[in-house]
């Protein structure tokens, strides 16, 4: 439909309907002036028959222009309708120049920028959908239900192909889906939180990550479930990681059976030549690369053979006395009254590997301290040093098994304090000190 009337003589409300009434009253006095020519001395009767004439008239005439103004109206409320239903392809007109006429005109613009706003919406919605429904990370978007039952709204491909060979799951229950799928998946998703879980055997094992989020959606409670799928990634970083193993181990075992096999070489030769003076020293140095060479495969057999943690209720007195006994630190503040709910095996050995990083960081020894406090539900165990600190490279990778800045070094120490905080169920954060320094944080549920 076409806009408001174009630019030309602009003539106000207030002006023709002044007009019209001056008109009405200047047509009123003639009529009025006409009759009492006609009928001299009979003011009454003029004045009846100018009220029979002028009454009807006024109306007629006020009619006509009121009558569109009133369909003007009606047609913005329609308009506005259709504004609300989401259809903005109206326009309306007005024939006069007027202030009515800005009005439409403002009221065209306006249903020209919702129109615009709703095509660019249309099409970024178009273009989120493409990208959700074609991306291989499986989404199912969940809804509170009556009764326990939980809708599903929304589910991508992936998802569909995942749990449902390919079919719709809008509309079902995420139970009812859950019951027909494999009991790990099953499993995962009814224990809550994130996490991994794997689904086949042997070589038809496929490793999952579950992802979920919780948020309100017009005013009820939604759950999105993100499902990727990371065997091609773990394995690929599977192999990396062995074939870093293998490059440590190697390095550290050339390393160990160089010197011994020279060491050897040389303790034959000098009893062939009956010089043992030298024999006690050259044993003694072999005694000690073979002693090395156990620590060093001990603590990746530890680091391999992590046991479950057993659990138990430890009072933090004991434990760190005889942590102190060990490894000297300066507590700060005071333990919690409540016990800790650990394997206190498994957390003396994360603590041990903390605290002696602390001290070979370069830190004064009477500034390596532990600090124990209850934040919320959380229990934060805190080693804090003196130290360098690390730069963004190191903090990066500090946490990664086998990663190491020491020459001696073989990158578990933190990667098993990692180990036994993530067995706890809880995680291990690494920052550096304003100050100087780092703070090592084992974060573990109260």
């Amino acid at each position: 439909m076409s806009g408001a009337a174009g630019n030309g003589f602009r003539l106000s409300l207030v002006t023709r309907w002044s007009a019209l009434v001056g008109t009405l009253l200047a047509l009123g006095i003639l009529i009025a002036l006409g009759l009492d020519h006609l009928l001299p001395g009979r003011p009454g009767l003029v004045f009846g028959i100018c009220l029979l004439c002028m009454v009807p008239l006024s109306i007629i005439t006020i009619r006509s222009q009121i009558q569109p103004i009133l369909s003007l109206f009606r047609a913005l409320a329609g308009t506005v309708t259709s504004y609300k239903d989401g259809d903005f392809s109206f326009s309306l007109r007005w024939q006069q120049n007027d202030e009515l006429s800005d009005l439409i005109d403002a009221h065209n613009d306006l249903g020209n920028v919702l129109r615009e706003q709703r095509l660019d919406l249309m099409q970024r919605e178009l273009l989120l959908d493409t990208m959700v429904q074609n991306t291989p990370v499986a989404m199912l978007l969940v809804a509170e239900g009556a009764g326990g039952a939980r809708p599903i709204v929304y589910a991508n491909i992936a998802a569909r192909q995942l749990l449902n060979e390919g079919r719709k799951l809008e509309g079902h229950a995420l139970g009812e889906i859950l019951q027909q799928s494999n009991a790990a998946l099953r499993d995962a998703v009814t224990r809550g939180g994130d996490g991994l879980f794997t689904t086949g055997d042997s070589e038809d094992e496929e490793v999952y990550h579950l992802a979920r989020r919780n948020f309100s959606l017009n005013g009820r409670r939604h759950e999105l479930l993100l499902l990727r799928q990371l065997t091609v990634e773990l394995r690929r970083q599977e192999v990396q990681t062995w074939k870093k193993v293998i490059r440590v181990i190697s390095h550290e075992l050339n390393n160990s059976l160089a010197p011994l096999t020279s060491l050897a070489h040389s303790g034959a030769e000098l009893v062939r030549r009956g010089q043992t003076e030298r024999l006690p020293q050259i044993l003694e140095t072999i005694g000690e690369r073979t002693r090395h060479l156990e620590t060093f495969i001990l603590g990746y057999a530890r680091f391999a053979k992590l046991p479950t943690p057993r659990i138990e209720a430890c009072g933090w007195d004991g434990f760190l006395a005889q942590l102190s006994s060990q490894v000297a630190f300066r507590l700060i503040g005071e333990t919690p009254a409540a016990p800790a709910m650990i394997d206190p095996a498994q957390m003396e050995q994360a603590l041990l590997n903390l605290l002696k990083n602390a001290h070979e960081s370069g830190s004064p020894p009477g500034l390596v301290e532990l600090n124990v406090k209850r934040v919320a539900d959380m229990l934060r165990i805190e080693v804090s040093d003196r130290g360098p600190g690390m730069n963004e490279a190191v903090l990066t990778n500090a946490l990664v098994p086998f990663y190491s800045t020491k020459r001696s070094g073989t990158g578990l120490g933190l990667a098993l304090a990692r180990e036994i905080a993530e067995a706890h169920g809880g995680r291990i954060t690494l920052g550096n000190r304003e100050g100087g320094g780092l703070t090592v944080a084992l974060i573990l549920p109260a």
